[in-house]
C-alpha cells in the first residue's frame, strides 16, 4: 500500500483511539473511590505508612514493582524516573517492590533512580491491591501503577491497571512499533554495552 494511503489509514486509526480514550476518561471519571487500610512499608529510613507517602499532596501515584530480578520492570522504572520531576509536581510518587529496602536502594543506585521507593515485603498489599498472585503461569508479584488519594484519615484508591509491553506507560515499544516489524523480538536488558 501506498505511503500516503497507509498514513491516512494509520491517522484515522489513531483518532479512534483517542475517541477509545476520551470514553476510558470518562468512565475513569465515574470510578467509585475504594477505601484501603492504611499499609505500613519499609524504607532505608525505618517504617512508614501509605498515609505519610502523600507528603504535600493529597494524591500519590504507586507504582507496582516486581523487583530487581524483572528487567521489564527495570525498564519501567527507568523510563518513569526520567520524568518523576513532572510526575511529584502533580502528584506524590513512589514505587513499591517486595526487595528489602537495602535491596531497593543498591538497585537503585546502579540505575540513577531519583524516586523514593517502599518495600512491601512480608505485607499483603500486593495481594490486596492485585498485584500478587499464587496460581496460573503468572504466579508471583505482578507490575503496574495504582493511584491514591487522601481524604481526610482515609486513603482511597481512585485506579489502578498493570504494566506489560504496548501500554500506555512505556515509549519504548510506541517508538519500535513505528517500524514494519514493530519492536521484532526485542526485549530489555539491564546493559546494552
Amino acid at each position: 500500500m501506498a505511503y500516503t494511503e497507509t498514513i491516512q489509514q494509520l491517522n484515522d486509526a489513531r483518532r479512534r483511539i483517542l475517541e477509545i480514550r476520551a470514553e476510558m476518561r470518562e468512565l475513569q471519571a465515574g470510578i467509585e473511590p475504594e477505601q484501603v487500610e492504611d499499609y505500613e512499608f519499609t524504607t532505608t529510613a525505618g517504617p512508614v505508612r501509605l498515609s505519610q507517602l502523600f507528603g504535600d499532596h493529597d494524591e500519590l501515584i504507586l507504582i507496582h514493582n516486581m523487583g530487581s530480578g524483572c528487567v521489564y520492570c527495570t525498564l519501567w522504572a527507568d523510563g518513569l524516573n526520567g520524568v518523576v520531576d513532572h510526575l511529584e509536581d502533580r502528584a506524590a510518587f513512589v514505587l513499591s517492590s517486595p526487595e528489602t529496602p537495602d535491596e531497593q536502594r543498591k538497585f537503585a543506585d546502579s540505575r540513577g533512580w531519583r524516586f523514593r521507593m517502599v518495600s512491601h515485603g512480608g505485607t499483603s498489599f500486593a495481594q490486596d491491591m492485585g498485584y500478587y498472585t499464587d496460581a496460573g503461569e503468572f504466579a508471583g508479584f505482578q507490575p503496574g501503577v495504582s493511584v491514591f488519594r487522601k481524604d481526610g484519615d482515609r486513603v482511597l484508591r481512585l485506579s489502578d491497571t498493570a504494566f506489560g509491553p504496548d501500554d500506555d506507560f512505556c515509549a519504548v515499544w510506541h517508538l519500535y512499533n513505528l517500524f514494519p516489524e514493530g519492536a521484532d523480538g526485542w526485549g530489555p536488558k539491564y546493559k546494552y554495552i
